[in-house]
């Protein structure tokens, strides 16, 4: 199997640039001419007409021709920036699309540079109309090259962000932005930015390597005044497919994003990851693999939550494993998964500056039957936090056949944890916030220490029962008792596998046969 290297954030946030734009017959997309760009030096280019169905035909008709890689030559100074030399550009604030329009939202926009080598196409659309946003050194402090910044013909957009009011009343915070491939990143209010959502996932963790995706052209529709939402449309692009999004973003205490995506695959898709997300788990108190780090915890995410068709909801702590790891959940019409943050506590993690206690979660509630599948959970070794290793997504039974449209809605909401609207049949189980991991006193032995909080599991309740299970070995000296300083259960034992590599653990809470907490799942392996 080819080695499946993990990317950094760096790369996958700002490296993997949006595709090019061949010309396609209805007029939104025309061409790039040559290596160049034929633009004027203007803040608003071509007008079309658009509507909610134009996305839709271009993407369609894009599939029906070969794909072709972009078509901008960036010039030496903006091609060789370094990272904080390409951090140091900055988007002139008093510059912002909507800005003093009375709007909830305000755009900010993202030049071309550094790893940035392929342009992203954006328009603004008012009414039935779409008109193109054109490069212009005007609209950013260059840093370093102000004293020479570039010509409007020699760069183009790598992506934008969205501003507003979701702190305060009376100040702008970014909390969402487009850049990089598919990648797209959100946060509720209060929170830092972390984990990443992607428009489509090909081939996570296949032997011949993963395909990357890309948001080539986004439509931003302007909203009303009032509006609390906010439309974004997108065309993607790859060799394998192309795709039609739609975006409805409402940020707020959970900043909820609706999403509708449909396929138009050039060729069988055989390992599509579709509502993908990526994070960073690099340590925690179940894993630490030999890392000699002064913080507790390093992770933007802890978990993998499941809420599967028959009901059943699903704890999978994550690990940072020694060789890559892929686990599938397999499901029928899934109610939701996601990649989430439970501890947020400053003292789990130490950190006074990328503050992890922050972090948001991500929470895949889908909206539409998606028929079977299974949740894969993908886990890339890494030594450093600079990597997102954490791969989830949801795969169809069933390749998407080159052809034949694939169409998939959901709604992806970014908090503190899973939303309770999205899981209201199990708002009586008690949920696990910690795993422990450490040595047992019988030798070669793992010892597992799992604390539970809500629920029926208080210590005045009657005391549930643990079914531990594991897929090899043997399970020993299993303890359920209160852990009073949480007010909830703690629940260890100890795992023996004799010579294998790998074991699959599960636990249960139960009282009088009746579940009392989320089921536990654990994939063992060997130090």
């Amino acid at each position: 199997m080819k080695k499946y290297e993990s990317m950094t954030r760096r790369e996958t946030l700002h490296g993997v640039g949006a595709a090019s734009f061949s010309a396609i017959a209805g007029g939104l997309l025309t061409g790039l001419a040559g290596q160049g760009v034929n633009r004027a030096h203007a803040a608003i280019g071509a007008v079309t007409p658009f509507d909610q169905n134009s996305v839709m035909q271009l993407a369609r008709d894009l599939s029906a021709t070969p794909y072709r890689p972009a078509a901008i030559t960036l010039p030496p100074r903006l091609k060789q920036l370094s990272y904080d030399d390409y951090r140091a550009i900055r988007f002139r604030t008093e510059q912002a699309i909507w800005r003093g329009k009375g709007h909830k939202f305000e755009l900010q926009l993202f030049p071309m540079g550094w790893l940035y080598n392929k342009p992203v196409r954006l328009w603004l659309v008012d009414g039935d109309q779409a008109k193109e946003l054109l490069p212009d050194g005007q609209l950013f402090d260059f840093g370093k090259l102000k004293d020479n910044p570039p010509n409007a013909d020699e760069f183009g957009f790598a992506g934008f962000r969205v501003h507003g009011p979701i702190n305060r009343a009376d100040y702008f915070d970014e909390y969402l932005v487009f850049q990089g491939a598919s990648y797209f990143r959100a946060v509720a209010r209060g929170q830092t930015y972390g984990l990443s959502a992607r428009g489509l996932a090909l081939d996570t963790a296949e032997p011949g390597g993963e395909e990357f995706p890309v948001f080539r052209t986004f439509w931003i529709e302007q909203p009303a005044k009032g509006d609390d939402a906010i439309r974004v449309h997108a065309l993607l692009d790859s060799p394998s497919t192309t795709g039609a999004y739609r975006f409805d973003i409402t940020p707020g205490d959970v900043t909820r994003c609706d999403v509708r995506a449909t396929l138009f695959p050039r060729k069988d898709l055989k390992a599509p990851g579709l509502a993908p997300l990526t994070s960073m788990f690099l340590l925690g108190p179940n894993d630490r693999q030999g890392l000699h780090d002064f913080r507790p915890s390093v992770h933007d995410s802890e978990g993998l939550a499941i809420l599967n068709g028959k009901g059943e909801r699903l704890w999978r702590p994550l690990n940072n494993p020694k060789t890559l790891q892929v686990s599938a959940f397999v499901d029928d019409n899934p109610r939701g998964f996601g990649l989430i943050q439970r501890d947020r506590a400053f003292t789990s993690y130490e950190d006074l500056e990328a503050n992890y206690e922050k972090r948001p979660s991500l929470w895949v509630e889908p909206t539409g039957p998606w028929g079977r599948g299974a949740v894969h959970l993908v886990e890339i070794p890494t030594r450093e936090e600079i990597h997102d290793n954490i791969v989830a997504f949801w795969r169809p039974e069933a390749p998407l056949k080159a052809g034949a449209p694939y169409t998939m809605s959901y709604r992806l909401h970014w908090g503190a944890d899973v939303p309770t609207s999205a899981e209201p049949s199990q708002q009586g189980l008690a949920r696990v916030v910690k795993t422990r991991v450490g040595d047992a006193w019988k030798a070669r032995g793992t010892l597992f220490v799992i604390d539970y909080v809500g629920g029926p599991v208080q210590p005045s309740a009657q005391k549930p029962e643990a079914q531990v299970t594991t897929s090899a070995g043997a399970i020993e000296n299993v303890v359920v008792q209160p852990n009073r300083a949480t007010g909830g259960t703690r629940v260890s034992f100890e795992v023996h596998p004799p010579g294998v590599a790998m074991a699959e653990l599960r636990a249960d809470l139960r009282v009088g046969g009746k579940p009392v907490a989320e089921t536990w799942l654990y994939r063992w392996s060997r130090p």
